[in-house]
């Protein structure tokens, strides 16, 4: 599983390459051009560029998509 962080804004994109079956669904939704496809599968590229729409997410067949927005969580929880 691959996780990155967003550098100018709090967001976290985890993507379970075991899941990805490569169906590009989630490059071509991406409104901010964040993911691209490497060796068959999605892969971050410009995690700073990340608006956190959630459409890759939203959208993945496979459910093989996790962005957290991590401003909007709940930090007294911690």
């Amino acid at each position: 599983m691959s996780e990155q962080k967003a550098k100018k804004k709090d967001v976290t994109i985890t993507i379970n390459e075991a899941w990805c079956k490569g169906c590009v669904i989630c490059v071509e939704l991406c409104p901010e051009s964040v993911l691209e496809m490497r060796s068959g599968k999605a892969k971050v590229a410009h995690l700073d560029q990340c608006s956190a729409c959630m459409l890759c997410e939203l959208r993945c067949p496979d459910f093989a998509i996790v962005v957290v927005d991590n401003s909007k969580v709940d930090q007294s929880s911690e």
